[in-house]
């Protein structure tokens, strides 16, 4: 793509991002400074989307969790749960034949699989993070992974 970058990114601001679930809200990151900022999508400023449309290579904007995704990871969950009833729980959920909430609602109840879904899905956002970047040719320091 282009030359290879070394930034100072903060990486939690880069799992906000990614984690995203607001269609209204866009997230960028400036390849230079290595800030991470978000606007919502009806933002009025016709200079800074001009900026934006005219700096790419400056301007990232950073693809969010889409639903496929978000659907490989709770199937990858709910594959590793013991057999039993936040399993039966979360299939029933998973595949529409009982609704009982957001993912997040269900485990709410159940604090040692929610330690285990963020910790699985912490792991997964990191991973796809860092191809993001590597695609893109911007190298953070190691320490921030």
């Amino acid at each position: 793509m282009g030359i290879a970058k070394e930034v100072e990114i903060i990486w939690e601001e880069l799992i906000d991002a990614f984690d995203n679930e607001d269609p209204e809200i866009i997230y960028f990151l400036d390849r230079n400074s290595g800030e991470v900022f978000f606007v919502p999508t009806d933002y009025d400023d016709e200079s800074f989307w001009n900026d934006i449309e005219t700096k790419t290579e400056q301007y990232l904007e950073i693809p969010s969790l889409t639903y496929e995704e978000e659907r490989v990871l709770v199937h990858d969950f709910i594959s590793n749960l013991p057999k039993g009833g936040v399993k039966e729980i979360m299939t029933l959920s998973f595949t529409g034949r009982n609704s009982f909430g957001k993912i997040e609602e269900i485990l709410s109840f159940y604090p040692d699989e929610m330690e285990t879904f963020s910790i699985l899905k912490e792991e997964m956002l990191n991973s796809r993070i860092k191809s993001w970047l590597e695609e893109h040719d911007i190298y953070p320091p190691i320490t921030q992974f």
